[in-house]
């Protein structure tokens, strides 16, 4: 089997972190996203930004660090989506995490 070209790479990586963050939000709910794939010899490397308001309900005034609030931490969800591009570009290699 022919290894993965770079563009191939990068795509999968990409998709897998996008897939990450709108499994955790609704499309409408995220603000910004930005999604920063590179892959040079051999090197993976994967940023990314996450923007989402507060809370979903404008009508809301819940702080995002409410222990009440069911809402994912944008952060976590970042880190989430980078390690998931990481394991779907592991796969694409053949290489069990």
């Amino acid at each position: 089997m022919p290894e993965p070209s770079d563009e191939e790479v990068v795509q999968t990586a990409a998709e897998a972190a996008e897939g990450v963050v709108f499994s955790h939000y609704a499309g409408s709910t995220v603000t910004d996203l930005d999604v920063t794939v590179t892959f040079e010899d051999g090197v993976l490397d994967v940023d990314v930004y996450l923007n989402v308001p507060e809370t979903d309900d404008p009508e809301t005034d819940r702080p995002e660090d409410d222990p009440e609030s069911d809402r994912p931490d944008p952060d976590a969800v970042a880190q989430e989506a980078v390690e998931a591009a990481g394991e779907a570009v592991d796969a694409l290699f053949g290489v069990e995490s």
